[in-house]
């Protein structure tokens, strides 16, 4: 086990390049591999989780080379993946064992899924139960993996209503309706992210998007493209957050991907009176980009607009952070979600904050946070090996008269390999040990 030593730190500056969006990183390597042709991919993001899937299609017998952020990858059709000689490991990665279930759900060969500790408590019921309506015979661990998938069946296109806003379930679907007879088609309740979407279309597949609705028909192909994968806005996030609530600060994020279904995160710091502009706004590969400036802001609570919790979803680790250092209250309702991420991030932020001497009360679905001065930390803060939670109070320390430390680091390096040189470059002051 590895552990942050954030000390204290006020100044933040300099032009900063985060590394590429992992959700875009994921579905590139998994278009790409079923895509007829050569696809070339750069910006890609070389964490742990990406790479686990990147890893599982080779072991699908897909061709895929890397040179730093560079991939090239051979594709093989819709039909080309091969039996893997063993269960495919995924690590950490949620995204990839959802995905990858709809794709292996339709395949000739019996396949199975496999993950770390916390991928295997995390819930599969919610691809499990629409992939079983389209023919798919899927066995797991009372609803968690590893999950045991049979090949050889026949798929059939169905229209699905999502009980809550899954851009993993959504994908996982409609990445299943490609190998479906007839038409596949998904109703989300809010809009959540939409790259799968985007993607299929960039490599020439056709999908009907008509308001809240997603249709495809399957049975087409796809064709190979040239990818940028652009700066995650999720890891982007925390140094949004820390220039926010640092004393001098002025940092530019440069082509952070600004996709409408991920800017939650903007609006809300927005809201809460962050300084913050968007400048060199520009469209590559179906993905909207921004250079995003932040500095020093007066900051205050909110009551955080149901409407965008599934567009910030994954952030909130980073707006807990703002939102103890804001004028005031913030209230989060409608987030139940958060309690089935790589940890429960409601319950693991309070008592990090608790440690921190910040007022909270949790809710079922949210939390309250009273704005207040971080205190001398009383121990020290468990992540429960999540990256986000490690991130989140390590920039804290930029408002934190005291070295906080924060155990369980290691999977930072799932989304965000170079975070502490990063942060240490832009004025911030981490030690790993």
């Amino acid at each position: 086990m590895s552990k942050f030593i954030a000390k204290p730190a006020t100044t933040l500056s300099g032009e900063l390049k985060i590394p590429g969006d992992k959700s875009i990183s994921h579905r590139s390597i998994i278009l790409g591999s079923l895509s007829e042709g050569v696809t070339k991919v750069s910006g890609f993001l070389e964490g742990d989780d990406a790479l686990s899937t990147l890893k599982a299609f080779q072991a699908m017998g897909v061709k895929i080379e890397r040179e730093d952020d560079n991939v090239t990858i051979h594709g093989v059709g819709i039909h080309g993946l091969k039996k893997p000689e063993k269960p495919l490991d995924l690590g950490n990665s949620g995204t990839s064992i959802r995905l990858m279930s709809g794709i292996l759900a339709a395949q000739a060969f019996d396949s199975e899924l496999v993950g770390d500790e916390s991928l295997s408590k995390r819930p599969m019921g919610r691809v499990i139960s629409p992939l079983k309506d389209m023919g798919a015979v899927i066995h797991s661990n009372d609803d968690r993996p590893p999950l045991k998938i049979t090949g050889g069946q026949s798929l059939k296109g169905i229209h699905y209503d999502l009980p809550v806003a899954s851009a993993q379930v959504k994908s996982c679907v409609l990445l299943a309706g490609l190998y479906a007879d007839g038409d596949t088609c998904v109703t989300e309740p809010a809009p959540t992210r939409d790259h799968t979407e985007r993607m299929l279309k960039g490599l020439g597949y056709d999908v009907r998007v008509n308001d809240n609705q997603m249709c495809l028909t399957g049975g087409g192909k796809l064709s190979a493209t040239t990818i940028q994968v652009p700066s995650d806005i999720s890891s982007a996030a925390f140094f949004m957050v820390a220039a926010c609530i640092a004393p001098k600060s002025d940092i530019t994020l440069m082509g952070v991907n600004i996709n409408p279904t991920r800017t939650g995160v903007i609006d809300i710091l927005k809201l809460m009176g962050a300084n913050l502009m968007l400048s060199n706004e520009r469209e590559i590969g179906g993905e909207l980009l921004a250079d995003i400036r932040i500095k020093s802001s007066e900051l205050k609570g909110i009551q955080i607009p149901k409407a965008l919790v599934p567009l910030a979803i994954d952030e909130f680790p980073a707006v807990f952070i703002a939102a103890s250092c804001a004028q005031g209250e913030t209230i989060l309702t409608g987030a139940k979600e958060l309690r089935v991420k790589e940890s429960d991030r409601i319950q693991v932020m309070a008592d990090g904050l608790d440690i921190l001497g910040v007022k909270n009360k949790v809710l079922d679905d949210g939390i309250k946070i009273q704005g207040s001065e971080f205190k001398e930390p009383t121990s020290i803060i468990e992540s429960h090996h999540d990256h986000r939670i490690s991130m989140s109070f390590a920039v804290a320390s930029l408002r934190c008269a005291y070295p906080i430390e924060i155990n369980g680091v290691d999977n930072v390096m799932t989304s965000f390999p170079n975070f502490v040189d990063l942060a240490n470059s832009a004025g911030m002051d981490i030690t790993e040990v």
